[in-house]
């Protein structure tokens, strides 16, 4: 086939051995004996998608809650490891143990509010200004607080009878279980004993708490914080009515308060309610979630004013069971009774008070004191109202 280009060379003695060179390569292109590379193609990056940010995000989030959670939870345990070496052991052996976890459970926490000084020794020899009994109801979704008139004359286990209050400074917290059971009838799971004399620095670390005023307030003159001579003319504090914010301060006044010169019916069951409603708000303060972020930095000093055998796994439930309570649903009792003809500050007891501890446990519907009761009598009220 004359004139067709063949890829090999035709040579007199036949075909040349090996690879058929179909193309030979340009020499000119070459500097210094190397062919120059060729240029890499990068891909581009693809983009994240708003929905794969969105999941990222959630889980270094999670992971960001997991963590700060077990810190604040550790410096929390700490705490209450502290406030459980302080309680006297004598009382655990009068708590009567709960039926079960106080998620699903109801339980009995007794509230002992002093205003004596208390750090990391022992607790012994106080007056108990404030008893209040809290009961968690879970299944109702609701809490109820009982109060006792810290002059409510009661018996005393061993030691006759006397005024309510005196069963702390004889046998201590384990006396005062005693007697609060053995008068009410509801057994008591766990005892709480809250310090007035460090609650201003706990409600300081805290932001503050908001407690409603039921009426307006003048103070006799007491913790004047003026000049002497500004202080002979001062009259007293003054509190408006409706909810305040309080730091720890104002909070502690108004706790103090003994007396109301705008309200000659004011006396020391008022007081006691005004010592309640601090504690109410501080409770509820501790379980906020903003109280939550201060945790892995302020978990052990929160319960400095506490004497407690609650663990502080406990305490988160009763921080749920809380949560899960609304204000508007709480029952608000207390204990009364009657003026001592003998003309003593003692309460005597009426019989009004057997069918407020129904009330507590959920047998008998609310109700509040009878008309004609007089400033101690027995009842219950729901929501935020109050007694007055």
């Amino acid at each position: 086939m004359a004139g067709v280009d063949k890829p090999y060379r035709v040579y007199r003695g036949g075909r040349a051995k090996g690879k058929v060179p179909l193309e030979r390569p340009d020499r000119s292109a070459r500097g210094n004996g190397r062919v120059p590379p060729q240029p890499k193609v990068r891909r581009p990056r693809r983009r994240w998608s708003w929905r794969r940010r969105i999941l990222v995000g959630l889980l270094v989030l999670i992971v960001v809650l997991i963590v700060w959670a077990v810190a604040g939870f550790l410096a929390f345990r700490s705490g209450v490891k502290a406030a459980n070496s302080r309680l006297p052991v004598d009382v655990r052996s009068t708590l009567r143990k709960d039926n079960g976890a106080l998620l699903n459970n109801a339980s009995n926490i007794l509230l002992l509010g002093t205003d004596h000084m208390n750090n990391d020794q022992r607790i012994s020899d106080f007056h108990s200004d404030s008893i209040m009994l809290l009961r968690i109801d879970p299944s109702r979704h609701r809490l109820v607080y009982l109060s006792v008139p810290r002059d409510l004359r009661v018996p005393i286990p061993g030691h006759g009878l006397d005024k309510v209050n005196a069963a702390t400074q004889i046998g201590g917290p384990a006396l005062a279980v005693r007697t609060i059971s053995g008068f009410t009838g509801l057994p008591v799971n766990h005892v709480l004993i809250i310090d007035f004399h460090h609650f201003r620095q706990l409600i300081d670390s805290i932001g503050g708490i908001t407690v409603n005023v039921p009426e307006r307030i003048l103070s006799n003159p007491f913790d004047c914080p003026y000049t002497p001579a500004r202080c002979s003319r001062w009259k007293g504090w003054r509190f408006a009515k409706g909810p305040q914010h309080m730091d720890g301060w104002r909070a502690q006044i108004y706790s103090r308060i003994r007396e109301n010169q705008l309200n000659a019916a004011d006396n020391d069951i008022t007081r006691g309610e005004r010592q309640q409603a601090v504690l109410r708000a501080v409770i509820q303060k501790l379980t906020s979630v903003s109280t939550f972020l201060k945790l892995p930095f302020k978990g052990g000093s929160l319960v400095r004013p506490l004497t407690t055998d609650l663990s502080a796994w406990q305490f988160m439930q009763l921080g749920w069971d809380m949560k899960r309570a609304p204000a508007s649903k709480a029952l608000h009792c207390r204990l009364g009774g009657n003026s001592d003809p003998a003309g003593s500050s003692d309460i005597i007891p009426s019989e009004d008070n057997r069918p407020v501890i129904g009330m507590v446990t959920g047998a008998s519907a609310p109700q509040p004191p009878r008309p004609g009761t007089g400033f101690y009598g027995p009842g219950c009220i729901v929501g935020t109202g109050s007694f007055h």
